[in-house]
């Protein structure tokens, strides 16, 4: 087995391919890379890559596990701010959040962001509502929750 050790690769001109096995990685411009993915299309690796996420649950919205996340505030009941610990490049970006509930065994959570805390570039805000038979009324996630970026780092 052979073993190459170096700091960098230049490439001929701006775009350059690089296959690595029989997948190609191609860099267009000093900002963009892609990688074939599935089939033959190809995927920015910027752009599909998460950028942010954090797992909190409780009442206090306690953080058990995230990425790029330097703090979670509470805000009140079902609602929460996760800052970023680096930030966004702007305040347009893709946000995904899913919660569940498996200490009651019952109600369906619909996790969103949180109007009262617009996207910045250095956070966002999401709310959590629970249904129930009788109300759909905020809620802390007893268990779980997730929210994840998708989006350019500053």
């Amino acid at each position: 087995m052979s073993e190459l050790i170096l700091d960098t690769i230049t490439g001929k001109s701006t775009s350059t391919t690089i296959t690595i096995g029989s997948t190609p990685v191609v860099s267009a411009s000093a900002t963009s890379m892609t990688i074939r993915g599935e089939g033959s299309a190809q995927t920015s690796i910027q752009q599909g890559l998460a950028k942010q996420w954090s797992r909190v649950s409780g009442a206090g919205m306690s953080v058990s596990d995230s990425f790029n996340t330097s703090s979670v505030t509470d805000s009140a009941t079902g609602k929460a701010a996760p800052v970023f610990t680096s930030n966004m490049g702007g305040t347009v970006y893709n946000t995904v959040f899913g919660g569940d509930d498996k200490q009651d065994g019952g109600g369906v959570f619909v996790v969103n962001i949180n109007d009262a805390v617009t996207q910045a570039t250095t956070g966002y805000g999401f709310s959590v509502k629970k249904q129930s038979a009788s109300a759909i009324a905020f809620a802390d996630l007893n268990q779980n929750g997730s929210s994840t970026v998708f989006g350019d780092l500053a």
